[in-house]
């Protein structure tokens, strides 16, 4: 067994070896953690990729779903699984905000991963219950600033893209509301929807379906334009709040010591899968689209992710979240 160890060791340090990996690879189904429950934004994105990324691979993708802690449980299982090419992890802007919401990760969010590539922005909607008082942005901030902290916030949780949001809107705003906690992004909407929480802001994957069917009202989009699924949805600068700005990226990663040949044959099936006409289409209709090809590698994710850790913990600290 040792011996086995002591070459499987060699091997992967071996270029020559991990070349002939790759070749190989994959010869079984790949796993991809989502550290997010199933059914929020995060699944639905994963198995749309994962699809699309098993064509090129010739394996199925399997979609895990490894919910807690803001994310930090199921991207520390891929932090310590193999690497080998078979588990990958599928993570948005947390793995940015990790460093400054908690003080002792069990992982490094950059030096712990072999970066693959980013896969999609998805720009964030601010919604509210069906019989919220207000017409516009306008009227939904004057209404927030008149009840004090009285209306309620939805949030899946420290570290996540609708804390993330929150932040920003408040900070953008001068307003306050009260933090309401859930399991899960499905949850949380339901209770929009229910009328039990007064705001909520999600990525577009969620809320979508329900502002095309007027169970809910979008008030603002965090993206440049318009998006075609949302057309009566203004932007956040065209609703007069263009400091109000942030987007949920995802970005795909291995195992830190993944062979460089596996981790190539995965940019070039991820490549291929943004540029699958199906994947393209099923995005639009989440409102949300593939990245370009030059930030869909491990260059641009790594560089994208170092920059996006140093905004987040400015505007962390700024809101006075002690680490916990």
């Amino acid at each position: 067994m040792l011996f086995l160890v002591r070459s499987l060791i060699l091997c992967l340090l071996l270029a020559p070896c991990g070349a002939a990996l790759a070749e190989d690879y994959p010869t079984r189904p790949v796993t991809m953690i989502v550290p997010f429950s199933a059914g929020g934004p995060g699944d639905v994105i994963a198995r749309i990729l994962g699809n699309a990324m098993s064509a090129t691979l010739k394996q199925s993708m399997v979609i895990e779903n490894v919910v807690g802690a803001g994310g930090t449980l199921g991207t520390n299982r891929v932090a310590k699984a193999a690497p080998d090419g078979y588990t990958l992890l599928l993570m948005h802007v947390g793995q940015a905000t990790a460093p400054a919401l908690y003080a002792k990760l069990p992982f490094d969010p950059v030096g712990d991963f072999a970066m693959i590539g980013l896969v999609t922005d998805v720009p964030m909607i601010l919604v509210a219950r069906p019989n919220f008082p207000a017409k516009d942005l306008g009227e939904m901030i004057a209404r927030i600033r008149s009840e004090g902290d009285k209306m309620t916030f939805g949030n899946v949780g420290l570290g996540s893209a609708s804390q993330l949001c929150g932040l920003m809107f408040m900070s953008t705003t001068d307003t306050k509301l009260t933090p309401i906690y859930y399991k899960g992004g499905g949850p949380a909407l339901n209770d929009v929807i229910a009328g039990h929480i007064d705001v909520y802001c999600d990525p577009a994957t969620g809320p979508t379906p329900y502002i095309q069917s007027n169970t809910i009202k979008g008030y603002a989009i965090t993206s440049k334009k318009r998006v075609a699924t949302l057309p009566d949805v203004p932007t956040s600068a065209e609703a007069g709040v263009p400091e109000f700005n942030v987007t949920t990226w995802y970005g795909l990663y291995a195992p830190r010591g993944t062979p460089k040949p596996v981790v190539d044959h995965l940019v070039g099936a991820l490549q291929t899968a943004l540029k699958d006409p199906a994947l393209i289409s099923r995005f639009a209709e989440l409102s949300m689209a593939p990245v370009e090809p030059e930030r869909a590698t491990p260059e641009a994710l790594e560089a994208f992710l170092k920059s996006e850790i140093g905004k987040w913990g400015r505007i962390i600290k700024a809101a006075g979240i002690e680490p916990q």
